[in-house]
């Protein structure tokens, strides 16, 4: 059974929505700031696909008016990802910039 054929019921589509946003927001700061040396590339992709969430979020949240809708869930797999690969680019080049002892 595909999910977007579940009966996930209102509380679930609210966090499904806030997860989306709050995703989207992930992916915006990670794009603007370029957190853990990301490459222009990269930061393109992020904002792309942090418009794509917040305006997926926007639409369901303000102009859908129920039926049905899809749930992605590399929705949460992806800004989760995407942390991770800066934190270790962040770790990586504070090493590389401390002086050895």
């Amino acid at each position: 059974m595909p999910l977007a054929a579940l009966d996930l019921g209102d509380n679930t589509f609210l966090v499904y929505v806030g997860a989306l946003a709050v995703s989207g927001l992930i992916l915006a700061v990670l794009a603007l700031t370029g957190f853990g040396g990301a490459g222009v590339g990269s930061r393109i992709i992020s904002g792309l696909v942090a418009l794509a969430f917040l305006g997926y979020a926007g639409y369901l949240a303000f102009i859908f008016e129920g039926g049905e809708y899809r749930l992605f869930l590399y929705a949460f797999i992806v800004p989760a990802l995407l942390l991770f690969r800066a934190f270790q680019g962040w770790r990586a080049k504070k090493s590389a910039t401390q002086p050895s002892a």
